[in-house]
């Protein structure tokens, strides 16, 4: 990795076969056409198979290779600081719902994993929620009776296997951890095998949700379907207004080789430090790997190198035999009121679905999904259906305050950005990026490394706030909503599903 290029690849996206699937190229008629190819994506679309739907999964970029192949991959129903607050919000039945419907997940996800014969690097691990001042003990006690009486395998300790001492901590066990390209790429394969498709490199532009439901793609082939799944992170179509209710933030990772007997033996994390968590997972001979994330920050904001820096150093200051060979970057979606988001897609939907805002915890939340969405879809009964409802407004209104900091929030931006003063381009170093001024609008200017410039709209293609410079990882962000293009404007993450219009300086 060169010192300019902050970022090397995913270690999941270079330790795992990447299967190759065609772009859609005519018509298609099927049960049902499920949008994104993450967790919860191929999730729902294997368990569609195995229900006896045919199914075609449309992706805009590779398989597994999106947020689901940045994750830190934890497969717990311990979700930080969770339990506490649901059983105030939503009562003891809806934390009871909610450990359930993550735990059954897990036990899903192993059965799975199992019957498919796929070796995912399946551990089963202790989990835990940390903090390091004493003034965050008595929360931490709450949120373990909390989880317990929830149905959580869960209790309130004081030790730990990290190589520093902690004020307390929430105990999970029974929970587990796995190597998520390996686990879904044999998902892919099995539905095929199954009668299912997929199509990559296939970006979705339009939904006409009528009787059957019309998916319109810029590769100009329309697929019909019955009903229609977005599983595309943060939903690509506004007409459900969920993002208005959804905020996004990044985090970084840092992953390298420790010492086997140095692995702390669990996953932590702790809602202190920029949420810094550990966890390891198989490596060669006698070696473990260690992956740390933590900085988090909203796309579009700040230099990201500077936060590489520092996790860098925490996680080399608490294992000095530490080897960095991954830096990476995620991206969440959280909700403004705690749950995902998993059912018909607004109001008035007799066919459309959406699975979003999983705060980080996607691979509980994306096996969950599917199986919720294929009970829908099947016509079956699910116990927290009602719990995960995006239709739910009791909920939005009591959490009203978090919905009006993120709407403030993004107006800032939208109206904040366009008064920020515009550096020349000739102050433009290689590799570096900006925002600046000409013919009365913005322009996004990048300058590579061989010193020439690549101009594109600033209006990010989605609701049009501008874009900024990711420096680390060499891409524009939207701050408003987490859409992020390349250097020459190409879309890399929704929701936008346009790239950023070619400009002449």
């Amino acid at each position: 990795m060169g010192e300019k290029r902050q970022v090397s690849s995913s270690y999941w996206l270079e330790t795992a076969p990447d299967g190759h699937h065609p772009p859609l190229t005519e018509d298609l008629d099927v049960d049902v056409a499920v949008i994104g190819a993450g967790i919860a994506g191929l999730s729902t679309a294997w368990e569609l198979t195995r229900a006896g739907r045919s199914v075609a999964v449309l992706e805009a970029g590779r398989v597994a290779a999106g947020v689901t192949g940045h994750t830190t991959a934890k497969v717990t129903a311990l979700h930080t600081l969770v339990y506490d607050k649901l059983r105030r919000t939503r009562g003891p039945e809806g934390a009871r719902l909610y450990a359930r419907s993550q735990s059954e997940a897990i036990e899903h996800a192993a059965r799975t994993a199992r019957e498919l014969g796929v070796d995912c690097e399946w551990e089963t691990r202790t989990a835990y929620t940390y903090a390091r001042d004493a003034s965050r003990v008595e929360e931490l006690r709450a949120e373990a009776r909390a989880a317990a009486e929830a149905g959580l395998p869960a209790s309130f300790v004081t030790e730990t296997g990290l190589p520093f001492p902690v004020a307390g901590a929430v105990q999970v066990t029974g929970q587990a951890q796995f190597h998520p390209r390996k686990y879904l790429l044999a998902l892919a394969a099995d539905l095929v095998e199954h009668g299912g498709r997929i199509y990559e490199d296939t970006t979705v532009l339009g939904l006409d949700e009528g009787e059957p439901c019309r998916v319109s793609t810029a590769t100009g082939a329309t697929v019909r379907a019955r009903d229609v799944v977005v599983a595309t992170h943060y939903p690509i179509f506004d007409r459900a207004l969920l993002f208005a209710r959804l905020s996004t933030r990044r985090e970084l990772v840092v992953a390298g080789t420790i010492p086997a007997e140095q692995d702390p033996d669990g996953m932590f994390i702790t809602p202190d430090e920029e949420t810094r968590s550990v966890r390891t997972a198989p490596y060669e001979g006698d070696r473990r790997l260690l992956i740390v994330t933590g900085e988090h920050f909203t796309p579009g904001t700040g230099d990201p190198r500077a936060r590489f820096e520092r996790l860098t150093a925490w996680a080399t200051g608490h294992f000095p035999d530490l080897e960095v060979t991954h830096r990476w970057a995620t991206q969440d979606t959280e909700p403004t009121d705690t749950v995902p988001m998993v059912g018909p897609l607004h109001q008035g939907a007799r066919h459309t679905y959406v699975a979003t805002g999983f705060g980080g915890w996607g691979m509980t939340g994306g096996i969950m999904a599917g199986r919720l969405l294929t009970a829908q879809i099947t016509g079956e009964e699910c116990a927290w259906s009602a719990l995960y409802d995006p239709r739910r407004v009791k909920a939005a209104v009591r959490e009203a305050p978090t919905f009006l900091k993120t709407q403030a929030k993004v107006a800032g931006h939208f109206v904040g950005d366009r008064l920020r003063p515009s550096p020349p381009v000739e102050s433009l170093p290689p590799g570096e990026g900006a925002v600046v001024r000409a013919d009365g609008g913005r322009l996004a200017v990048y300058r590579d490394d061989d010193g020439r410039l690549h101009a594109v709209s600033a209006r990010c293609t989605h609701l049009g706030c501008l874009v900024d410079f990711n420096a680390a990882e060499r891409a524009w962000e939207c701050p408003c909503h987490g859409s992020r293009f390349d250097t020459d404007g190409k879309v890399i993450q929704g929701p936008a599903t346009k790239p950023l219009e070619q400009r002449d300086l």
